[in-house]
């Protein structure tokens, strides 16, 4: 028997308002580093998520309500979310009936994990919107017998590393235990593996998700296989992931760790490590960091305060003599060298990323190469004598098995590229926030001249537009395949795929 149609209140003309008197300018950046007061008037109209106060008792937050403020922000708290309701369902029937109201009141719906890239999707407006937060289902298991790990929509990566070495096996994690794995695996994810073992969105073996309609469908190889092969590399537009399988790899150990120099040493490591990269074994994959680290006293004592240039990564085991294949670098005379054997699970914090929600702005291009005078660009914007305010410049190894079409490949089958470009700094105010975007988009506009003119939309935490990664002959089927699972539009993606009929400007 169907369910009854709801009785859905009328969209407002004028929406609900939320007047606040806040001691700095409009944009919200991080709401606990500031103090304010806040004073929230709603309009008598009644809202048209309303409705799901009753269907989701106790997960769901309409503005003004106690708990809305806390259930929007995203992991970036620079970014400020304000969607006509935010939804924290606890399974996929909760899912399910979330998405079937949201539909029947002419609501969007927008699946967030985290929020570490939120900033398109808050670009494009959430008025007429509901977020669902799927961190209320989070559980990951391992399946050794079939070589796979089962997450749910809203798991991190922490326990799915933890639950892999387990079984002494590795997956395809990033750089950051508490990324989420759906919105990482399906935006593409590149890791500690990737020049050996590719991207994580081709290590994903099924997806479950809810679609437009409120269906909850899996989809494979063998199952729905046109909604499986767009979803690795579409992400969230065409359904709620409410869970994902990947493959576990038969891997226990790697050798692994970090080389630091004093920033004002730079140019001649960076030279020797932009032309060793793009030949190195397959089995290794590396990033390289210009970083300016403040004062603070929760950092560790040997960044706190510096200025450094540091390369970290792994070599598989699969390499015969790992040692050998950075004694290049190692010539350099590194202040610090921490490269040794270590197990898999040792990789998830390496990198050193912010854990637990940071506020956040930068811009990110795909080079074809670091030529000389690519490398002199680099040196400009973020050497020792650059005037600029980001935290992290960054360089990240591609190539090898990125560079190639994947067996079996979802939408994003390979990167375009031989390196990633990704500069970031803290926003603590809004001021900082101004002066670090215009200086991280200073940056990419200095590496232009290298770019594919490609995009990695995991990297890209600005509004742009998303058919630059992906071929045209893809782009233009993930756009027919969207049309088909989601003919009434109602999903709302970070980095928006539109529907086939819709004009080319909407992706933007």
């Amino acid at each position: 028997m169907p369910a009854p149609r709801l009785r859905c209140p009328e969209l407002p003309a004028t929406g609900l308002h939320v007047v606040e008197d806040v001691h700095r300018p409009d944009h919200v950046w991080m709401r606990h580093l500031v103090k304010r007061s806040t004073t929230v008037t709603i309009d008598a109209t009644v809202s048209p998520a309303e409705p799901l106060r009753d269907r989701i008792p106790g997960g769901s937050y309409l503005p003004g309500d106690i708990g809305y403020d806390a259930a929007r922000l995203p992991w970036n708290v620079a970014v400020d979310q304000r969607p006509a309701a935010v939804v924290t369902p606890r399974d996929p029937a909760e899912v399910r009936e979330v998405v079937r109201i949201a539909a029947e009141c002419g609501l969007k719906v927008a699946p967030q994990s985290t929020g570490h890239n939120p900033g398109p999707l808050a670009a494009r407006g959430l008025e007429n919107t509901v977020l669902l937060r799927t961190s209320r289902m989070s559980s990951v298991v391992a399946d050794p017998v079939r070589g796979i790990v089962r997450a749910e929509g809203g798991a991190l990566w922490e326990p799915a590393v933890d639950v892999a070495a387990d079984h002494g096996a590795a997956v395809l994690h990033g750089s950051s235990p508490d990324v989420g794995v759906a919105g990482y695996s399906l935006g593409g994810g590149i890791g500690w593996y990737a020049r050996k073992l590719g991207m994580a969105a081709n290590s994903v073996t099924a997806v479950e998700l809810v679609t437009g309609d409120g269906s909850l469908v899996r989809a494979s190889a063998v199952e729905n296989a046109a909604l499986f092969w767009a979803v690795r590399g579409g992400g969230g537009n065409f359904g709620v992931v409410t869970a994902l399988e990947f493959t576990m790899y038969p891997v226990t150990s790697v050798y692994a760790g970090f080389m630091l120099w004093e920033l004002t040493d730079i140019e001649p490591v960076l030279r020797e490590w932009a032309s060793w990269a793009p030949t190195a074994p397959e089995e290794v994959t590396t990033s390289f960091r210009a970083m300016r680290f403040p004062p603070l006293p929760e950092l560790p004592d040997f960044i706190r305060g510096r200025q450094i240039a540091i390369i970290d990564g792994a070599v598989l085991d699969g390499s015969d003599r790992p040692e050998e294949v950075l004694a290049g670098l190692r010539a350099k005379k590194p202040l610090m060298d921490t490269f040794a054997h270590v197990p898999t699970s040792a990789l998830k914090r390496l990198h050193m990323d912010p854990e637990g929600g940071a506020p956040a702005v930068s811009d990110s291009t795909m080079l074809a190469g670091l030529p000389d005078a690519a490398v002199d660009a680099f040196l400009d914007q973020a050497g020792p004598d650059a005037a600029t305010s980001l935290l992290s410049v960054e360089l990240r190894q591609l190539g090898g098995a990125l560079g190639r079409p994947a067996e079996g490949a979802g939408a994003l089958d390979r990167l375009d590229g031989a390196f990633a470009a990704f500069g970031v700094t803290i926003a603590a105010t809004p001021e900082l926030g101004v002066r670090g975007h215009a200086d991280a988009v200073r940056l990419t506009d200095a590496l232009r001249p290298f770019s594919t003119g490609s995009e990695l939309l995991n990297l890209q935490e600005n509004p742009t537009d998303a058919s630059r990664a992906f071929s045209a002959e893809r782009w233009s089927r993930l756009r027919e395949i969207r049309r088909t699972v989601d003919p009434h539009d109602v999903f709302s993606a970070n980095h928006h795929v539109p529907l086939a009929e819709e004009a080319e400007h909407a992706s933007l």
